[in-house]
């Protein structure tokens, strides 16, 4: 194993993991993807079992979740389906992985930066019934959460059994959760998106070549058995003219941007909320999550009787497949259900519902651009895009907002409707309505989970600004050369002279043989045995770099060879102590990336 290939972030590794070539980290992601796939299959038959049990009381496997479920034969006692389905959610939950429990990205977050990546094995199993189970019964949750932190779980098993270093594993937990999500929604660009923005700590080629493979192959499992169709199906209307959009239409999807930015704090403030205060109450267990889950089946029941559907159960796509075609354009019933579904979704979530935020934000920000579109339609304003236009740009805004995930939400949207015409009004809602939310609310959906917890996930991906930086910008040219059979303490002497040195370079004969830093002081030095050498303390660790050559160029060849310096040596050939015009240590480099750092805090 070659020292650039361990993770920096153990200090003891366990001597049983190491880190594979590349080359059989992608075959093992390709598993991971394959394994996804069918799992994101086999979750979906599951919720559609346990959807047509608690709804019609038929066992089938036959279920279009862009449809609307009929009305149940059950009546009112339909209003027991979230609760019964609610109850088994936590038994399982309590007796084998209390870690299923809720949307199950935070978990999975939590895993990869602070249990380098282990995530137990049970979670696969656990997850998938209970959240088949609470979507099945109509708990207003999403099927992509949990299909994420199964995947996670997948390659983290793999990673585990296998026992590759803890940078690998994270890598293929990533993996796993962007081939979840990409064969749940057959969005195999959002998926690895979502890798990149939300989990994976570090992008590059050894990172971000797995997740593309296990992305696209969960994306062609899912395609052979769930078909090559889009998540829903849009009528593309075409623009009028070929033309750049109006500015006062523009200013409109400014607007709409403004509101998914305050719906997606709503939605985060809310479930912050809800979760703390179920929480708090003094009461079993299964009797908090059966009040809850009544209130649930209540709202389904109302919702029904009034308007003739169920609207907010389960993941709720035919509602926004209605809207996409046109079908569901009642202003006063979407603004209905852009706060039943809120509520729905935080009272399934708070007392104790397993599945995600994922559906019921595209819910609630498809809602929301309809009623604002249908709105300035009635108020007789001259737009040039459809409702179902509006109500995609919403979708995007509020996934964007609650997520913080701004190229993944305008992505997956469009690969989800594949309509092109809203491309740049998507792009400035997303902007605008991430914005929004940062101020009010600087945690994601995901985050603000974690940070009442104690736990802080870092928000910044990016590389950074100090590694582009060339060797003459970053070297200390305080340097002293002395000779190599020189003594210590006559080196000391010589020091004296120049109180600004910051190294010995120590030579013999033009050649360089090592460093003697001089950040700790001289005390150190005054202590040496009087007849020790500079050539006998000298550090003969380090790496010969040109003055224009970029640190991260050099970084690397600093890990390799273990290498406690870089000096710096002008022109070709042989080097030698006379063409050495500064040196770089490890020291001075920690120093530089945590300036760089100062602007993130």
């Amino acid at each position: 194993m070659t020292p650039e290939t361990t993770d920096p972030r153990r200090d003891d590794p366990d001597p049983e993991e190491r880190a594979f070539s590349l080359l059989v980290l992608c075959l093992l992601s390709l598993v991971v993807g394959l394994v996804t796939g069918f799992g994101a299959i086999a979750f979906r038959a599951l919720t559609a079992l346990f959807h047509n049990l608690f709804f019609l009381g038929q066992f089938s496997f036959s279920y279009d979740a862009n449809l609307f479920t009929p009305e149940s034969p059950w009546g009112a006692a339909i209003v027991l389906a979230p609760v019964i389905g609610g109850l088994g959610v936590v038994w399982l939950v309590r007796n084998f992985a209390p870690e299923a429990r809720g949307h199950g990205v935070p978990e999975v977050m939590n895993a990869i930066y602070y249990a380098e990546g282990r995530i137990r094995s049970p979670v696969v199993l656990v997850k998938s019934l209970a959240s088949a189970l609470s979507i099945g019964s109509g708990a207003a949750v999403g099927r992509e959460g949990p299909i994420i932190q199964i995947g996670s779980a997948i390659g983290s098993t793999f990673g585990q059994l296998i026992r590759v270093a803890v940078w690998q594993r994270v890598t293929l937990v990533a993996a796993g959760a962007g081939a979840g999500i990409a064969a749940t929604f057959n969005t195999p660009l959002g998926g690895v998106l979502f890798a990149v923005e939300l989990l994976l700590p570090e992008v590059s080629t050894r990172t971000f070549l797995p997740v593309v493979l296990a992305t696209g192959t969960a994306t062609y499992i899912g395609r052979l058995f769930l078909g090559l169709q889009p998540a829903f199906v849009v009528p593309i209307a075409e623009l009028p003219e070929l033309q750049p959009i109006d500015p006062m239409v523009l200013a409109a999807f400014v607007a709409l941007g403004v509101l998914c930015g305050l719906a997606s704090w709503a939605f985060i403030r809310l479930l912050t909320l809800m979760e703390l205060w179920f929480e708090g109450m003094q009461l079993n267990p299964y009797l908090k999550n059966a009040l809850g889950m009544f209130g649930v089946g209540l709202m389904l029941y109302l919702l029904m009787l009034g308007f003739g559907h169920y609207y907010v159960s389960g993941v709720g796509y035919g509602t926004i497949q209605a809207i996409l075609q046109g079908d569901l354009v009642a202003v006063p019933l979407l603004a209905l259900l852009v706060v039943a579904k809120m509520v729905a979704t935080t009272l399934s979530l708070g007392a104790g519902a397993s599945g995600g935020v994922f559906a019921p934000s595209l819910f609630i920000g498809a809602t929301l651009g309809a009623a604002y579109g249908g709105l300035l339609a009635n108020l007789g304003l001259p737009v040039e895009f459809s409702l179902p236009e509006f109500a995609m740009v919403g979708m995007a805004g509020v996934v964007g907002g609650t997520t913080g995930a701004a190229m993944t939400a305008i992505v997956m949207i469009f690969e989800m409707t594949r309509d092109y015409n809203v491309i740049v009004p998507m792009i400035l809602g997303v902007a605008i309505a991430i914005g929004v939310r940062r101020v009010l609310s600087p945690e994601n959906i995901y985050t603000v989970k974690l940070l009442w917890r104690g736990i802080r996930i870092p928000k910044d991906r990016h590389s950074n600004m100090f590694l582009i930086r060339p060797a003459r910008e970053q070297m200390s040219t305080a340097i002293t050369v002395l000779p190599a059979d020189l003594r210590v303490q006559e080196a000391l002497v010589r020091i004296r002279q120049d109180d600004d040195s910051t190294h010995i370079l120590v030579e013999r004969d033009n050649h360089i043989l090592g460093v003697v830093p001089l950040s700790r002081g001289l005390l150190a030095l005054q202590e040496v045995r009087s007849d020790v050498t500079l050539e006998e303390i000298a550090e003969r660790r380090f790496i010969i770099a040109p003055p224009e050559q970029i640190m991260f160029d050099s970084l690397p060849r600093l890990a390799r060879r273990k290498a406690a310096h870089v000096i710096v040596v002008e022109g070709s050939g042989v080097p030698r102590a006379d063409a050495v015009v500064g040196i770089i240590s490890r020291e001075q480099i920690a120093d530089s990336v945590l300036v760089s750092f100062s602007g993130y805090g």
